[in-house]
């Protein structure tokens, strides 16, 4: 009769033969959370700076509402003082439409350094990976020839 082949020795004598290290998964899980952090970051940041200058401009733009709504002793001066509020936030309007846009130029800014640090990272471990890898094959070839 034929023999039973052991599939979990095989297996076992199999992966003893080839090198494996976890060490490589564990940094790429931790270079992953950092980025990940880093990038965090950058939008908080962002979404601050954003939360700051619609803060200001609501601010002001109520400051302005109250002026404009006190009582005139003449009605052209209602006029005016509409008038004067709309030119104000008109120009107020662009002012922070330039700061929003100052602030996502720079986020993207961020992003991109981010995301060049972290290819050029990536390429110089699997650069000595590879050369890892290659080195423990030959030593593991050479082993199994000379059994």
């Amino acid at each position: 009769m034929a023999a039973t082949i052991d599939m979990t020795t095989m297996f076992k004598g199999f992966m003893g033969a080839v090198p494996f290290d976890t060490k490589v998964f564990e940094d790429a899980i931790k270079n992953s959370a950092s980025l990940s952090e880093q990038f965090a970051g950058v939008a908080l940041t962002a979404a601050g700076k954003n939360a700051d200058v619609w803060t200001k401009w609501t601010n002001d733009t109520l400051t302005e509402i109250s002026e404009m709504s006190n009582a005139k002793n003449d009605p052209a001066d209602y006029a005016k003082s509409m008038t004067d509020f709309a030119s104000v936030q008109a120009e107020v309007a662009a002012e922070n439409i330039a700061a929003f846009a100052e602030i996502a130029k720079k986020a993207q800014l961020d992003a991109v350094n981010l995301m060049m640090t972290a290819g050029k990272g990536v390429g110089e471990e699997a650069t000595s990976a590879v050369k890892k890898a290659t080195t423990d094959a030959a030593s593991t070839a050479k082993k199994a020839a000379a059994k």
